[in-house]
């Protein structure tokens, strides 16, 4: 009994912990979502936006980004070349710009957003990035912009929640996934800017050398995220900048997918992956170790895995609930099919390690079109160029 006090007792430890700070995680939310509507901070913005090839509702996501309630922004779309855009993608208005493939050393996301801040407009006061593939309401932009105003916050952002539509098994289990992560965020320390929903002020970001920095990596947000740290300015998360994805996504796309997400993590932030393994670890310990005492009799271990589970499916509950108080457009999917925030925890627990140990193997990325070897100083592009012609089309 006592290595089964050992193996478990991490495991019970680390679910009560998770509630800490769980109501002013509720209050937050509450506060900033009230505050967002009444921001006076509205400085000019230009919102930078990397497209490539056809997602998902490409079209009405850019349109949504094209009609902000926000006074003065401008969007930009980049991309590598003109094929890299779907015809009549575009909203009126929007500016195109095009990287051509430089600075040959980033990832070709990288080369598009270096490509936009540098064709921003002078008198742009805010650098905003968002992905393509996203829908954001009419008040994200106010809502990601307004925590600059604060003193000593460098950079902000917002997260992504996946809402599948006519939601399948794989693509509900990468929702419960990514909840996770969604759920780290509030009012306390923030680990990382999301580059799908980020703002930083223009200054800071030339002063910071976050353009140097990007010309030689695969990772805006975790490059974005130490350079504010260094400087000693706090990150601060924005819970009205939240965006919804509600594409599918197939079983080998989900595990390639997670893959692509842990590797970065664990290259570019790898305190918070060590962080989030021993913690993945000693959850998926402590119930091994609960079932093992189950069949040999010892009622114990039924008890701690049904708390072990309950603590688990209930902070899933309270993902879906911020996630209603943040988009109230969503509420009829989370009420049909927010079970898939409770009910699937246990088993993307277990992905979730799955995710960290497929992470170790190797440091190549695949990641629209093109392989990657990651390394903290550079990136090794392994896919041959595209040819002129295939970019013309």
């Amino acid at each position: 009994m006592w290595l089964f006090a050992i193996l478990v007792a991490p495991a019970v430890l680390l679910a009560l912990a998770s509630w800490r700070g769980e109501r002013e995680k509720f209050r937050y939310y509450r506060e900033r979502l009230a505050d967002q509507a009444q921001g006076a901070f509205l400085p000019p913005v230009s919102l930078i936006v990397p497209v490539k090839g056809h997602d998902q509702d490409l079209r009405e996501n850019l349109a949504a980004l094209a009609g902000l309630d926000y006074p003065d922004y401008e969007l930009i779309i980049t991309a590598r070349a003109p094929g890299d855009i779907p015809e009549d993608a575009v909203p009126p208005r929007t500016r195109v710009v095009f990287s051509e493939g430089q600075p040959p050393g980033a990832a070709e996301k990288l080369q598009n957003l270096l490509a936009a801040v540098r064709a921003s407009r002078p008198r742009t006061e805010v650098l905003a990035f968002a992905d393509s593939d996203a829908r954001v309401s009419r008040g994200w932009l106010r809502a990601l912009i307004a925590p600059l105003a604060e003193k000593g916050v460098g950079a902000s952002t917002g997260y992504r929640v996946y809402l599948p539509e006519a939601p399948d098994f794989w693509s509900s289990l990468r929702g419960a996934w990514n909840s996770v992560i969604f759920g780290t965020f509030g009012p306390g320390k923030v680990e990382f800017v999301w580059g799908g929903a980020m703002a930083v002020r223009k200054d800071l970001f030339s002063r910071l050398g976050v353009e140097t920095l990007w010309s030689s990596t695969a990772s805006d947000d975790y490059v974005l995220t130490q350079a504010v740290r260094s400087a000693n300015l706090q990150l601060r998360f924005a819970p009205g900048a939240l965006v919804v994805s509600n594409d599918r996504i197939a079983a080998w796309d989900l595990l390639r997918w997670i893959q692509r997400q842990m590797v970065i993590t664990r290259v570019y932030a790898p305190r918070l992956w060590a962080l989030s393994f021993f913690a993945t670890l000693m959850y998926c310990t402590g119930m091994v170790a609960c079932l093992v005492a189950l069949s040999h009799g010892h009622w114990v271990g039924g008890v701690i895995l049904a708390f072990l589970l309950a603590a688990g499916m209930l902070k899933g509950t309270a993902r879906k609930h911020l996630a209603g108080m943040a988009l109230p457009e969503s509420r009829p999917w989370l009420r049909r099919h927010g079970w898939v925030f409770t009910w699937l925890v246990p088993l993307a627990t277990w992905t979730w390690l799955y995710g960290h140990l497929v992470s170790t193997c190797t440091n190549v990325i695949e990641w629209r079109g093109y392989r990657y070897r990651l390394s903290k100083k550079a990136i090794f592009n392994l896919s041959p160029p595209p040819e002129r012609s295939s970019q013309a089309e």
